[in-house]
């Protein structure tokens, strides 16, 4: 196998990972629909860096998203504090006016020339294989200090999703964690922009995270478990992607979906077969109990 395709592999694997771990805590901190907002209003920051710079730079363009996803932060922000608004609704309000004009600026560019050639349209829905070298350098690196930040954290980070208040009585700076745990959503809905498209991003951020809470009760393992979903899911949607020349991203994501199925269907306490298998067991012994009952009644 090209030493290439190896670490385009590696760095795939390393976002699932990051992302199955960071969307772990979205996810029961009921934050799942700021991913999706994100990696929506990522497009508009990618569009105008594109326009600004001239050309293609992976680097560049996550700097435009990352300013372009902040924006949208603060607007979602501004119209739940000043407004009667609810989270969700502003959240869905904010991401359309993202994306659509990330979309009106996207055919701006490919009308105009050289636009064909700018590689944007690969973050609508994902191109493992257009990732050059320096990609997948800032993406692998991005990926491994957010999984050491995470590890890092990860005592602080489940008292403050759990108990915010516990948390801010032994002194935890509740604050400032909810601030880093937001900046970690926020790089790797960024850092897989390209590889898995803004429009599906957001579905490996919590869909490894949504299989892994079938499986156990204990967020540790959870968190690993999700990491490890994700992971898998990242490397064999660019393995398909690589060999059928199709967008990555909704690869990895039918990959994940399927994983998510497996442990909906077949987890050993909350999968729906189990739980089927287990009233019928119940019932089972009811019956039998109420039979030796009618029977003692007899006697």
């Amino acid at each position: 196998m090209d030493v290439n395709v190896q670490w385009v592999f590696t760095s795939m694997a390393l976002l699932g990972l990051a992302s199955g771990m960071i969307g772990t805590f979205a996810l029961l901190k009921k934050q799942s629909l700021i991913g999706d907002a994100m990696a929506h209003a990522a497009l508009p920051g990618i569009c105008i860096a594109f326009l600004f710079y001239g050309q293609k730079s992976l680097l560049v363009f996550l700097i435009g998203a990352a300013c372009s996803g902040y924006m949208a932060t603060v607007f979602i922000q501004f119209i739940v504090k000043h407004t009667r608004i609810k989270e969700d609704a502003a959240i869905g309000i904010v991401l359309s006016v993202f994306f659509g004009l990330g979309i009106v600026l996207l055919t701006w560019i490919n009308q105009h020339e050289g636009g064909n050639q700018s590689g944007i349209n690969d973050f609508l829905f994902g191109k493992a294989a257009s990732l050059t070298g320096n990609d997948v350098n800032v993406l692998t690196i991005t990926a491994v200090l957010m999984v050491i930040t995470i590890l890092f954290f990860f005592k602080e980070f489940k008292i403050i999703t759990f108990d915010r208040a516990f948390a801010q009585g032994v002194g935890i700076p509740v604050s400032l964690l909810n601030g880093v745990l937001m900046f970690l959503i926020v790089s790797v809905v960024v850092i897989g922009l390209q590889a898995v498209g803004v429009v599906l991003m957001s579905a490996l951020l919590i869909t490894p995270a949504l299989a892994a809470r079938y499986w156990t009760e204990r967020l540790g393992w959870m968190t690993l478990l999700a990491g490890v979903f994700g992971a898998l899911s990242g490397v064999a949607g660019a393995y398909v992607s690589l060999i059928a020349y199709v967008p990555t991203g909704p690869l990895v994501i039918i990959f994940a979906t399927a994983l998510f199925l497996f442990s909906f269907l077949f987890a050993p306490k909350r999968g729906l077969c189990s739980k089927i298998i287990r009233r019928h067991v119940e019932r089972k012994k009811l019956r039998v109990k109420q039979l030796m009952y009618e029977r003692g009644e007899q006697l």
